[in-house]
């Protein structure tokens, strides 16, 4: 295998960042020329097409009992990490410093547009298996992919949710661009039970950020579910020592 560089590593997730940015600009610049009941039709579509995504990504698992218990330990270290309200402040000092919304706090349109496309954008098997792909080849294709999913849905949540969406772009570039850079580490360890337990993990993630953020049926703190992405392989490692 040819040592990449880290400009190649990262390109896929420069791509994957500019394209949200552009569809995002759209969306501001368009969005008010988009009655209401449009917009919130839309992004109830796509809160139910979320949901419907994340139980395909469940139907993944070969032992549901591991994605359970990676939810319920990742659940506690979230809450320890308090990693929902970390990104909610996040997203606060960036509404204070770019934002002239005259609702603000962390239901604002601001925060809540951070939050969902921070989610929405990160989580899935194309967030992580491009990124891998990316750090281990330079073949960004399927985060070109991504990119192109990522920039429609940047319009329509831009449109909605206002230019928070749009700084969902810094966390593109760490979250992808780590799993990049570490992508030799990680493919040393990470095998095919691992990755579907990873993936139905994560689905469950969406079906909540659906129901959460964009259906808004029940609030859910689904940012603080993140840690179970890491947990769910490390149990199928454990059990497999057993």
């Amino acid at each position: 295998m040819e040592a990449t560089t880290e400009k190649e590593i990262m390109t896929g997730t420069i791509i994957n960042v500019v394209a949200i940015l552009i569809g995002g600009t759209v969306g501001l610049l368009f969005g008010s020329r988009i009655p209401e009941r449009f917009k919130s039709t839309i992004i109830a579509g796509m809160g139910l097409f979320t949901v419907a995504m994340g139980m395909q990504m469940f139907f993944k698992s070969e032992n549901q009992l591991i994605v359970l218990g990676a939810l319920i330990l990742g659940t506690i270290l979230g809450e320890w990490l308090g990693i929902e309200d970390r990104l909610q402040s996040f997203g606060l000092n960036l509404e204070k410093r770019f934002s002239s919304d005259e609702e603000s706090g962390t239901g604002s349109r601001f925060v809540r547009g951070f939050m969902v496309a921070s989610l929405l954008f990160c989580i899935g098997p194309m967030a992580i298996l491009g990124s891998i792909q990316d750090g281990l080849t330079g073949d960004y294709n399927l985060l070109a992919v991504k990119s192109t999913l990522d920039g429609f849905a940047s319009i329509a949540f831009a449109s909605t949710l206002g230019i928070g969406v749009m700084f969902s772009s810094i966390i593109i570039l760490f979250y992808q661009g780590g799993i990049s850079l570490l992508a030799g580490a990680l493919s040393a360890i990470i095998s095919d039970p691992m990755m579907n337990e990873m993936t139905a993990t994560g689905g469950v993630i969406l079906v909540g950020l659906g129901v959460s953020n964009l259906l808004e049926i029940k609030k859910i703190r689904v940012g603080n579910f993140l840690p179970a992405l890491a947990i769910a392989p490390l149990i199928v490692w454990v059990l497999g020592k057993i």
